[in-house]
């Protein structure tokens, strides 16, 4: 008896704003990896983190390339829920406000033990 729609079992997506289950696969594949990821929508906050990331490389003498992901099934995969955040090498390592150069650079000598 499926009175009220229960007992009916829909699996045309998920709660994250119309993801199927095939995008959260290909976020979970994405989200692996090493390398420097700043994750938000876009704002002025995030290209703040972006720059301050940029700044912080850049006075350490690494040339290393920061990607910038604005796709939110990519970012729920991380289990962020405020942004923007800061991935190192594959680990949530700041989520939620716009660290500064010298924030940026602590974080990085600590999480590739420079």
């Amino acid at each position: 008896m499926a009175l009220f729609g229960l007992g009916k079992k829909k699996e045309t997506a998920c709660c994250c704003a119309g993801t199927t289950p095939a995008s959260m696969e290909r976020a979970e594949e994405a989200k692996g990896g090493s390398g420097i990821k700043v994750l938000g929508g876009g704002c002025a906050k995030c290209h703040e983190l972006e720059e301050n990331m940029k700044a912080a490389l850049a006075s350490l003498g690494l040339e290393e390339p920061v990607e910038l992901i604005t796709d939110f099934s990519v970012i729920a995969a991380y289990g962020v829920m405020s942004t923007p955040a800061l991935v190192v090498d594959g680990k949530v390592v700041s989520y939620g406000k716009v660290l500064k150069r010298d924030e940026v650079e602590t974080i990085l000598k600590r999480e590739r033990s420079l």
